[in-house]
């Protein structure tokens, strides 16, 4: 099997970006195939940082060629700041970057419905990034009016296009609020014309690209965006994102079928955090909360939003790593934990009386599930300097093996900072 997959295993933000930059030199094609500029990657090279939310972590290495799927809902604003970030940081970007011509693309009324939406959802908000992207896969899904990122490279098909839907689109606007922006049908056609100058050397039938990469034996990389507790089939829905942020979406967002992955390595934060609404049965209101947060840089990549913060669900984990088949996961900011007197896992929930063992999916069944908890002891040591599994503190490894045998899979690696050199094979 030539694919490989990187799938976070909670809410998002489980640090995918370091495991799929660590595994891109043994791949020659890197694959986002959901989401958009909504999933933050930061990627450290030496003394170099590199904040990604759109472009695949495998662009940093000029050998491999670097996709952006069907699956995803492109921003091109934002498509051509990264690549500028890139090129003034002497990082080649060229014919090894690739974007799907069947992408759907972000207009700025996407966004703008997105502000209203949230604004005027008072306690019901969702949490958005406020990127436009869901009201672009609500067009998608409902077609009338998608535009794909291969129809901003034919000028007057887009000039015709805009004139139907915006018009709507202003319509519908103004009857979310009478303070609603309202947009200009040949201004964004020249604007946007003018993006897809940037864009179009680029831009690819990738699906064709990545079947004949399959014919050749290939190796393939799928990064997943945002984490599998977000997915808007599987997640805590409706405070989810709006694609496929499991593996199963490799299909549809790449057009590579699943049988042809043969490895899928689960990502998990050695706590829990997650971003906007919903339930979030471990969350630490408190000053072991806000520590866990200040010494995590627990902020947003994208949004720049504090993160919530709480102990380890290893009932939520066991419920996506069975969803995404997992074959085994990395453990990641391990050191965040150093200097606690004691660490928390919540092995199972009660919910109305009972004893739960498995993850309810549905939101309102979730927020009346409260964690029951494993103390086990914790510990003083730094460890980011630490480069073996045996240099750990007994206390440390005993936190990673109790995550093993809670989760019921191997682990591959355990994270001990940002850097590249401070990933610790595992092995078991």
């Amino acid at each position: 099997m030539p694919a490989t997959c990187v799938v976070g295993l909670q809410w998002g933000d489980e640090a995918k970006g370091k495991i799929t930059d660590l595994l891109g030199d043994g791949f020659e094609y890197v694959v986002r195939y959901n989401g958009g500029a909504n999933a933050g990657h930061t990627i450290v090279w030496g003394d170099r940082t590199f904040k990604l939310s759109l472009l695949p972590t495998g662009v940093l290495k000029p050998h491999v060629t670097s996709v952006i799927g069907n699956g995803l809902v492109v921003n091109p604003v934002r498509f051509i700041e990264e690549v500028d970030q890139l090129t003034k940081a002497g990082v080649s970007v060229g014919k090894n970057l690739v974007l799907s011509d069947h992408a759907h693309v972000i207009f700025p009324y996407h966004m703008e419905e997105e502000r209203l939406a949230e604004a005027e959802s008072g306690d019901g908000k969702i949490g958005t990034t406020g990127r436009g992207i869901g009201p672009c896969y609500q067009d998608k899904v409902g077609r009338r009016h998608a535009i794909r990122v291969g129809e901003l490279l034919n000028a007057e098909h887009l000039r015709l296009r805009l004139r139907q839907i915006v018009p709507i689109k202003n319509r519908m606007l103004k009857a979310m609020h009478d303070s609603a922006k309202q947009f200009d049908a040949d201004t964004l056609a020249e604007e946007y014309l003018g993006y897809a100058k940037h864009l179009a050397p680029h831009v690819g039938d990738t699906v064709q690209l990545l079947h004949t990469a399959l014919k050749q034996n290939k190796n393939m990389l799928f990064e997943a965006a945002q984490g599998s507790l977000l997915d808007v089939d599987h997640g805590t829905y409706p405070y989810v994102t709006s694609s496929s942020s499991l593996p199963s979406g490799i299909w549809a967002g790449s057009g590579v079928p699943s049988r042809n992955v043969g490895r899928i390595i689960g990502v998990v934060k050695a706590y829990t955090t997650r971003v906007g609404g919903g339930p979030f049965p471990t969350e630490l209101n408190n000053d072991t909360g806000e520590r866990i947060r200040k010494i995590g840089r627990e902020y947003g990549t994208v949004t720049g939003r504090p993160r919530r913060v709480g102990w380890f669900d290893a009932v939520a984990v066991r419920y996506t790593a069975a969803l995404a088949g997992a074959d085994e996961i990395s453990v990641m900011l391990l050191d965040v934990l150093s200097g606690l007197p004691e660490v928390k896992l919540c092995t199972h929930y009660e919910c109305d009386g009972q004893r739960v063992d498995h993850f309810p999916s549905d939101a309102h069944a979730l927020e009346r599930c409260t964690p029951v908890y494993e103390t086990l002891a914790g510990w003083n040591e730094n460890l980011t300097g630490i480069r073996t599994y045996a240099e750990l503190p007994a206390a440390a490894r005993n936190y990673v093996e109790r995550i093993r045998e809670l989760v019921e899979l191997p682990i591959f690696v355990v994270s001990v900072g940002p850097d590249r050199a401070q990933t610790i094979p595992v092995g078991n």
